[in-house]
């Protein structure tokens, strides 16, 4: 089987988080092809027929939204992205046959002018509303619901960042969630869903490389990986 991962951004190490999934991804049996750079949204999409697995490790959009930072618009030349009707048509047909997406991380804030990701993923960040505190304390993350990804897990701890105020689908259950440091408010982080004839899984987590090395997360991706494949 053949996993299509887009990998690439600002203010992430996407290669060294990459390098990490890339490890459970061949230790399922899944043959890893990475797309890069700008060029590779399209090159990734256009890559999905015949793939089992669609991964989104990145952190690319079109960085234009009218209340995206000032920061992020300044780049919009030359760092911004919008996926072509094309490219976005290759997503559906991908689910359509069966095929899996794994959307990591900053998955989430991906294409941001595209509607029909938001909803395959099933939340979505939206500028001026949604935030994350600073990398930093570890955090305690507890199952909140059942599922074959979660299932026979303990509570654990990390330090990742914790994803708040996302646009989430109506019919969301988190499977893994957390409040954020000096809060109270539980956060999903992890989510299971069935969209347009493909399993999808979402995972807030995994901003840097220590979160892979955490055992009950490894283990949860692993298992997103075959969830996401079976079939």
């Amino acid at each position: 089987m053949r996993a299509v991962v887009l990998s690439g951004g600002l203010t992430h190490d996407f290669p060294a988080t990459t390098a990490c999934l890339s490890v459970l991804l061949e230790a399922e049996g899944l043959e890893v092809e990475v797309h890069t750079g700008t060029a590779g949204v399209e090159s990734a999409l256009h890559a999905l027929p015949g793939a089992a697995l669609f991964v989104v490790n990145a952190l690319r959009w079109s960085m234009l939204g009218a209340a995206t930072p000032p920061r992020y618009r300044e780049r919009a030349g030359t760092e911004g992205v919008s996926p072509s009707a094309a490219a976005r048509a290759a997503l559906d047909a991908h689910l359509a046959v069966g095929g899996g997406v794994l959307g990591m991380h900053t998955a989430s804030i991906c294409f941001d002018d595209w509607p029909g990701w938001g909803a395959t993923l099933g939340g979505a960040w939206e500028w001026g509303r949604s935030q994350h505190p600073p990398l930093g304390p570890e955090v305690t993350v507890s199952i909140a619901a059942e599922h074959p990804l979660v299932s026979g897990l303990d509570p654990f701890t990390l330090v990742d960042e914790v994803y708040g105020d996302l646009r989430y689908a109506p019919d969301l259950t988190g499977l893994l969630t957390a409040p954020q440091p000096g809060g109270d408010i539980a956060q999903p982080l992890l989510w299971a869903r069935e969209r347009g004839g493909g399993r999808v899984v979402y995972d807030a987590l995994g901003h840097h490389p220590p979160s892979y090395e955490v055992p009950e997360h490894r283990e949860i991706v692993r298992r997103a990986v075959r969830w996401t494949t079976e079939g």
